[in-house]
């Protein structure tokens, strides 16, 4: 690994430990959270810094990972303002295809490079370092982040060119939402007709029917406790994106309908299997 330094911008619940990731590894590492006691934990050994403009200007490559387009345009305005000609952004977020493609032709108008790397998995695989990397942008601009992205994900697909990695993303995501709907309609129908959850959880993970998705939730529907490893609104958010992508089919409808539902009935900072709890009311 070459001694490039690296920033990383925004440090919630997947961004914090996929941060660490590259401070444990020994990556001259730069720090910037909005809430910056969300940072207190890298004071020992990374630079924590107090604006976007610092970190970037102490930085080389940096990633972001944001919560919505919204939180993406807020930084990236703040970044343009800047001298950033030869600097790498990898972004992260699940955000539009339109919001991170905008960010990328004004970053490449700067003269700097932009890479979309969106990522499968939740909490527990951004800590253990073991996502899925889905890239979109230029090869070369993937070979000088890729000492970096291995350290965060066990693998690193790239899909072509900027918004191929968002466009994957948005895909697997409308397809757990349908995963993550199911299970919870299927354990509320288990549980009518008498059947131990724990029991049934463990027909379903140990037939056909089951598969990392399921059984990642299957210890916080047997426990009834939904601390959001992705929250509910995260979901909702990225099934209205696959909507405005072009996901219009006899699904989407419903799950829509589902995940709007629960938001407007108090669900949405609940863990995305929390949607177990509005389907039952």
């Amino acid at each position: 690994m070459n001694s490039e330094k690296i920033g990383f911008i925004g440090l919630g619940n997947m961004g914090h430990p996929m941060a660490k990731n590259l401070e444990k590894a020994g990556v001259p590492l730069s720090v910037f959270n909005r809430t910056i006691e969300k940072a207190d934990d890298f004071k020992e050994k990374s630079k924590v810094c107090k604006s976007v403009t610092e970190l970037v200007e102490n930085s080389d490559i940096i990633f972001t990972m944001l919560t919505n387009d919204d939180a993406l345009k807020a930084v990236y305005e703040e970044i343009l303002k800047l001298n950033i000609t030869g600097k790498l952004f990898v972004d992260m977020s699940t955000v539009s295809p339109e919001a991170s493609n905008e960010v990328g032709n004004a970053l490449k108008i700067k003269e700097a490079s932009f890479i979309d790397a969106p990522v499968a998995g939740s909490t527990k695989p951004a800590a253990e370092g073991t996502l899925i990397i889905m890239t979109g942008g230029e090869e070369k601009d993937l070979q000088r982040a890729e000492p970096y992205l291995q350290i965060l994900g066990k693998s690193i697909k790239h899909l072509g060119k900027n918004g191929k990695g968002l466009a994957a993303k948005l895909s697997v995501n409308y397809f757990i939402s349908t995963i993550y709907q199911g299970l919870a309609e299927t354990v509320l129908f288990s549980d009518s007709l008498g059947i131990d959850r724990k029991d049934m959880l463990e027909i379903i993970n140990e037939s056909a029917s089951g598969s990392g998705a399921t059984k990642v939730k299957t210890q916080l529907l047997v426990d009834e406790n939904f601390a959001p490893a992705f929250a509910l609104d995260l979901m909702l958010k990225d099934i209205l994106l696959a909507k405005n992508a072009g996901a219009d089919y006899p699904l989407s409808k419903t799950l829509i309908e589902t995940y709007q539902a629960a938001h407007d009935a108090g669900f949405g900072k609940d863990d995305v299997i929390g949607i177990i709890n509005y389907l039952k009311k």
